[in-house]
């Protein structure tokens, strides 16, 4: 695996570079030989945020930690994308056994041995709801009202299904379909 490293608004020395590619060093064996990570580094204010960002076959694998101490938070992005990749292979065996077509997905990202677990996805609960026709507007108040991340609703513009989400940083987003 062959990393990038960047820094904004702080430098990233040779010592913390050597001790992250160490860390992922440590879950390399999860992904193809041919990966190439991103990790990115930003100061704000006491904490150390941290990304890392791995393109795949047709995925891209992300994850990204703010912590006090840059140790720990390598320690969290490394779990993360563990997690995230042995999920990610369950998946596509699973849906192999099912459908051909993931074979090629698989193929590009699998050279090593079987994650454990089953990666079954369990829907615990389904909801039903009439989508209103609104603006994007007035589905942020919907969605601060009811206190939710996100909210689906009705373009009144385009009828179609749109989502508008709050982000991490207290900006929204809207998600609409191409």
């Amino acid at each position: 695996m062959r990393y990038t490293f960047f820094g904004k608004n702080m430098s990233v020395t040779d010592e913390i570079k050597g001790k992250a590619a160490k860390k992922l060093d440590r879950i390399e064996k999860l992904f193809p030989e041919n990966a190439e990570a991103s990790v990115t580094f930003s100061a704000d204010r006491n904490k150390t945020k941290i990304e890392v960002s791995v393109p795949l076959h047709k995925r891209v694998l992300r994850a990204e930690v703010s912590e006090y101490d840059v140790n720990a938070g390598i320690d969290a992005v490394v779990d993360i994308l563990e997690k995230q990749m042995i999920k990610y292979k369950s998946r596509l065996r699973e849906r192999r056994r099912r459908n051909t077509a993931t074979n090629e997905e698989l193929s590009f990202i699998d050279d090593g041995p079987e994650p454990e677990g089953n990666g079954d996805i369990v829907i615990q609960k389904t909801k039903r709801f009439a989508l209103k026709p609104m603006d994007a507007h007035e589905a942020v108040m919907e969605m601060e009202l009811l206190g939710h991340s996100f909210y689906v609703f009705r373009n009144d513009r385009t009828d179609e299904v749109n989502v508008v989400y709050k982000r991490s940083v207290g900006e929204y987003g809207l998600i609409e379909p191409q």
